[in-house]
């Protein structure tokens, strides 16, 4: 890419598929003001059935309790419930203030995005909410094993860091974040190297059994807006197109063809 191309503006590229792709999570949430029947299964039943085909296994998350302060007493925090299919590779979460849907077996973004709209459809039918707090979309790429050892030929300089310098053998975790505005809303990039058995995310990176190198990319909406499913949609796929952008810029030719692409 030229010296000058900003994948913060640039129209996004063509995709290219990668059937071995290091894309280990992809997820979009949006959040909304508190409804606090979602707490009822009576309530949350409807929602259910009209999910259930390709999302039969619910488990109820029971709210945990956080501790603000020392000698404080505890605080309840929200409870949620989790529909996943047979395998647990993809799951939907309803809770009283969010909606969410992530998957590891990521295939296309038309794919995912036709899943979260039949999420979203299905809110609205059975939830009705009237205000979007947030809309966030990430995806979470890990490079190990020997991949690991030609990182320098895989991602961009300006993103390598010192990952691609002789003392990065002496580097033990190394991991940058920078924050952008774009198309109104904000990108959270995050990139560098962990050693074996570190995340900066439990929740959603899972510790690997040697040294790994991560690139995550997380986008947000600004502001709260008037709830619509099809304003909601189109808004996380435009979401993904900017990550996807961002993550052509920051990785190389030969890292597509590394996992199986053909640039």
């Amino acid at each position: 890419m030229p010296k000058d191309y900003d994948p913060i503006a640039a129209e996004p590229p063509r995709e290219v598929p990668l059937p071995k792709a290091p894309l280990i999570r992809v997820i979009a949430q949006m959040k909304f003001p508190l409804i606090a029947m979602i707490e009822r299964s009576d309530f949350v039943a409807p929602f259910q059935e009209a999910i259930r085909a390709k999302y039969p296994v619910l488990r109820h998350e029971p709210a945990p309790k956080i501790f603000v302060g020392a000698g404080s007493p505890p605080v309840q925090g929200p409870s949620a419930w989790r529909f996943s299919d047979i395998q647990g590779s993809w799951r939907a979460s309803l809770a009283g203030d969010f909606l969410a849907l992530e998957t590891t077996q990521y295939k296309s973004r038309t794919d995912f995005f036709a899943r979260f709209g039949e999420l979203v459809k299905a809110l609205d039918q059975h939830v009705g909410p009237k205000l979007v707090d947030r809309l966030g979309v990430r995806y979470i790429d890990k490079i190990s094993g020997l991949a690991m050892q030609g990182i320098d030929k895989l991602v961009r300089p300006e993103v390598l860091g010192i990952t691609g310098s002789p003392s990065s053998i002496h580097a033990e975790h190394t991991l940058a974040e920078t924050k952008f505005t774009a198309d109104k809303a904000f990108m959270t990039a995050r990139w560098g190297c962990l050693p074996a058995g570190a995340t900066p995310d439990p929740s959603a990176i899972e510790p690997m059994s040697d040294r790994s190198w991560i690139l995550d990319l997380d986008m947000f909406s600004a502001a709260p807006s008037e709830f619509s499913v099809d304003t909601v949609v189109a808004t996380a796929t435009r979401f993904a197109e900017r990550i996807y952008t961002v993550f052509r810029w920051a990785v190389t030719d030969e890292f597509l063809r590394h996992f199986g692409g053909k640039p």
